[in-house]
């Protein structure tokens, strides 16, 4: 690991980080917001939730500062808050596509 070592509540914020990352509802919603801004209906009805469970991940994602959220009228559309979430989110995909023999 190159620069300093994490604080103790660095840390602490990182596990608690993963620990929201670790939901795949909470995922397939990340993912699904990836490429572009998405209204909280598209995301319920793309991915087959309701609504309110959308919104129930959607304030904890935003919560942890891995989505941020834009009034458009009377729709508010969600996205990565920033490209460490989203190359973060593409890293990992690609890391567990990888042949275990390369390694």
């Amino acid at each position: 690991m190159s620069g300093p070592v994490p604080s103790q509540h660095e840390i602490t914020i990182l596990a608690e980080t993963f620990r929201l990352l670790g939901d795949p509802t909470r995922l397939r919603i990340l993912f699904h917001c990836l490429d572009a801004p998405k209204p909280v209906g598209d995301i319920a009805e793309s991915l087959d939730l309701s609504q309110t469970l959308v919104s129930h991940h959607l304030r904890l994602l935003r919560g942890a500062r891995l989505v941020r959220a834009e009034r458009q009228a009377r729709q508010v559309f969600y996205q990565l808050s920033d490209r460490h979430v989203s190359d973060m989110l593409k890293d990992m995909a690609s890391h567990i596509n990888e042949d275990p023999a390369e390694d």
